[in-house]
């Protein structure tokens, strides 16, 4: 029966995420998938967690279209996520849903999973705010000021938006588990996105694959053309390791961190 409101969830919210045009007929099918396992195989707690991502991320990405337009050519793609999105932000958490099946009632895998969940929230969150910093990023890296939208810079307003995303996936992974641990899970969880979240800074500002383009000489994560029609050149980084591959490391380096303060702290 689990398995069988699952598939619902997984449909309806997919169907629902098209409808509204934060998702592209693969993505559709992905996401679909996706909340199929979390739910049929996690459960209810474990949807919530998932639909609190959805829902918050679909908003803010939203909200202050007209500020953030200009900036669409600096990411790799547009606003509807693909499958390969889908599977970077929930690819994880999925596989932490499959262990949980194996080896239930694991407060550790719980842990894992909201810190995925965590990490894919708080980026999602500083992409999607800090953009709008009135002053220039810094890159995590050197501390450099450079353009807002560049991969692996941070902002004031990004750091905070990191915070509130994180601590929103733990306070409400807190409340489902009603043990005397919520407190420490609430904390890993916490430190276990805000981590992620800054790996996923980290490898943007080094080793993720970034491009420019010859015709408006701007960088760029395009590839294989920019947003103006122009094929786009490398210019540092991995070809391989894309924007969607950073997502998925960055979710299991927070999944890995928010399990592993558990454990410490327990």
């Amino acid at each position: 029966m689990q398995l069988f409101t699952g598939l619902i969830f997984g449909v309806s919210i997919a169907g629902i995420a098209y409808r509204l045009k934060a998702l592209n007929p693969s993505g559709t099918i992905a996401a679909a998938f996706v909340g199929w396992i979390i739910w049929g195989l996690g459960g209810v707690s474990w949807a919530i967690i998932l639909l609190i991502f959805f829902v918050s991320s679909s908003t803010l990405s939203r909200m202050f279209k007209e500020r953030k337009s200009n900036l669409h050519e600096k990411f790799s793609k547009g606003s509807r996520r693909d499958w390969a999105q889908v599977l970077a932000n929930g690819g994880a958490g999925s596989a932490a849903a499959i262990l949980a099946y194996t080896y239930p009632q694991n407060v550790w895998i719980w842990a894992a999973y909201l810190g995925a969940m965590a990490t894919v929230t708080a980026d999602t969150w500083a992409t999607e705010l800090g953009v709008l910093n009135k002053h220039a990023p810094r890159l995590i890296t050197t501390g450099e000021k450079v353009v807002t939208g560049t991969s692996g810079a941070v902002s004031l307003l990004g750091t905070l938006a990191t915070l509130g995303g994180a601590a929103v996936i733990s306070v409400f992974g807190a409340i489902f588990l009603f043990q005397d641990k919520a407190i420490i899970l609430m904390l890993s969880v916490t430190l276990g996105g805000m981590c992620g979240a800054f790996f996923d800074s980290l490898l943007g500002a080094t080793i993720q694959a970034i491009f420019t383009c010859p015709a408006c000489q701007k960088e760029t994560e395009r590839y294989p053309t920019h947003a103006c029609g122009t094929a786009t050149i490398p210019q540092r980084g991995w070809s391989w390791l894309n924007n969607d591959w950073v997502n998925f490391i960055a979710s299991i380096v927070g999944a890995v961190i928010a399990m592993g303060i558990l454990v410490l702290l327990t």
